[in-house]
């Protein structure tokens, strides 16, 4: 009798595989059509409400003393690569042709931030404020379209000399700020398709700062003189102001064959929408024969999101998976819970001891279900964004498409890591409201506050809550070369897309330890 029930124990055992438990779950969560269906709706919330979050993205911008607005983002220039490029400043140039050296002094650089500017934000200060990222110096370039390459040798506001090319390259020369007690030579020889750039303190000792090396540059090119001033934007702001910066040059000359040998000055990349005062209070005058002041607005630099109005797509997708994940949240919750109110966890322990198991059996099968909705929710809406947002006027900064398929593969996993820290919570609360609202809590609530928190609280939020995990989502580019709002209301997280998401992973990590552990050692 002993060992009939033995030997029964024992094949009941074996056929207790985890491809079985796995398949039982499975079955448990297909056969409830509230489950089946909460996923399909899961998913078209997802696409349905980032197509409404996109379609309330409309470009429009009304110039200041004119009766029309516009209506789509203007042309955006592109550089050398084809990297779109921010390319505005006021140059005072004239044509070089073959080989040739220009060297100026820099005297000063002051500048100002203008209230009331193209992006909508509130007066600024009047008061004297030199932006880190305002540049004068001298220039060699192609020739005077938006995106045309180049090489120059500048000052700047906080970083010191620098020489730039091609709106990417840079390279750091002295440091300091410019002064009258303190002026910067700057030089800059060109050699066929290599130009050279150098900077003294006293106009004998030259330090070399780097060379930049172009293809096909052309016997006639435009060399001269350059300033420009970036948005200004105070501290924990999330919008900026336009702002003009004004330099004096001195001892500026030039060694070459010059083909007119006078001077003119132009506002490059002037726009109404972006950068009026770029033809407004920019300026250029001759003090002497070799003396120039110079101001100037706008920026030479890669375009980031942050610079310039443009529809965020990553924004409208996070807008739909929102509410996807609080529909999933409650889809994992009640797969256990369910179970609890009704009795029936008992029977699933019996017929698998082994509580581990049964544990991570339905983990998986909420995970993978999740993460399917995700994906075909996120896909549809990644298409869907796109779209919208170009018709309605939007500037797009492109992605690759490695980084459209992070998005998406990213999101869904995301949703399926969330789902599991969900059917952890509602192991170890074995009661839906509670575990519900703590997931919401956990999960979405920090998202929220971050919308109403400074920058400064809001990064740290998303750096230690789950929440961290939608930096996944991120899709604008920034640079160490432009000063921007980096915040997170402006799309940007203070996290690596893949680094959030592990914060997420580490939460669920915690959480299924809790749970395994609470369902080994209590009685249910």
């Amino acid at each position: 009798m002993t060992t009939g029930i033995i030997a029964h124990r024992s094949e009941a055992v074996g056929h207790d595989g985890f491809a079985q438990l796995l398949w039982a779950e499975w079955t448990k969560f297909r056969t409830v059509r509230g489950s089946v269906i909460a996923l399909g709706a899961a998913a078209l919330v997802i696409a349905l409400l980032s197509f409404v979050s996109a379609s309330g993205d409309r470009f429009s911008f009304c110039p200041t003393g004119r009766s029309s607005c516009t209506s789509r983002h203007p042309a955006v220039p592109t550089g050398p690569g084809g990297e779109p490029v921010t390319d505005s400043f006021m140059f005072v140039h004239q044509p070089l042709v073959g080989n040739g050296v220009v060297t100026a002094r820099v005297t000063s650089l002051s500048g100002r931030p203008v209230g009331g500017g193209p992006i909508g934000a509130p007066r600024a200060t009047m008061q004297p404020v030199l932006v880190p990222w305002a540049k004068a110096g001298i220039m060699v370039e192609r020739d005077t379209s938006q995106g045309a390459a180049y090489a120059a040798v500048m000052v700047t506001g906080t970083h010191g000399v620098r020489m730039q090319y091609d709106y990417t390259h840079d390279a750091p020369g002295l440091p300091g700020a410019v002064a009258m007690s303190s002026p910067r030579w700057l030089r800059l020889t060109r050699i066929g398709d290599i130009i050279t750039g150098y900077d003294s303190t006293d106009g004998s000792h030259w330090s070399k700062i780097g060379t930049a090396r172009f293809r096909d540059l052309p016997s006639a090119v435009q060399i001269g003189l350059f300033v420009t001033s970036p948005a200004y934007i105070p501290s924990g702001s999330n919008i900026g102001n336009p702002s003009v910066a004004t330099a004096s040059f001195d001892e500026v000359s030039v060694r070459g064959d010059l083909l007119t040998n006078s001077w003119t000055g132009d506002a490059i990349g002037a726009s109404a929408t972006f950068y009026p005062l770029l033809s407004t209070a920019s300026s250029w005058h001759r003090l002497a024969r070799n003396a120039f002041t110079i101001t100037g607005s706008g920026d030479i630099a890669p375009r980031v999101g942050g610079s310039v109005f443009n529809g965020d797509m990553g924004g409208s997708i996070l807008i739909g998976a929102i509410p996807g994940l609080i529909v999933l949240i409650v889809v994992a919750t009640l797969f256990v819970t369910s179970e609890y109110r009704r009795g029936l966890i008992r029977i699933t322990l019996t017929a698998s001891p082994r509580r581990g198991r049964v544990f991570a059996a339905k983990a998986l099968v909420v995970g993978s279900a999740a993460f399917a909705a995700g994906l075909v929710g996120t896909a549809l809406a990644v298409v869907i964004v796109h779209h919208v947002l170009i018709a309605n006027g939007n500037y797009l900064l492109p992605v690759s498409r490695l980084t459209e398929a992070r998005v998406i593969v990213g999101t869904a996993l995301l949703l399926a890591v969330a789902a599991v820290l969900a059917l952890a919570l509602g192991t170890a609360f074995r009661r839906g409201a509670a575990a519900v609202v703590t997931a919401i809590v956990l999960l979405v609530l920090p998202l929220i506050l971050v919308y109403t928190l400074p920058a400064g609280e809001s990064n740290w939020l998303m750096r230690l809550t789950p929440t961290a995990a939608f930096a996944v989502q991120g899709t604008q580019p920034s640079s160490p070369l432009v000063a921007s709002a980096y915040t997170v209301k402006n799309g940007y997280y203070p996290l690596a897309p893949w680094a959030g998401l592990a914060v997420l992973c580490g939460y669920a990590a915690i959480a299924l330890a809790s749970a395994t552990w609470l369902l080994r050692r209590r009685d249910v």
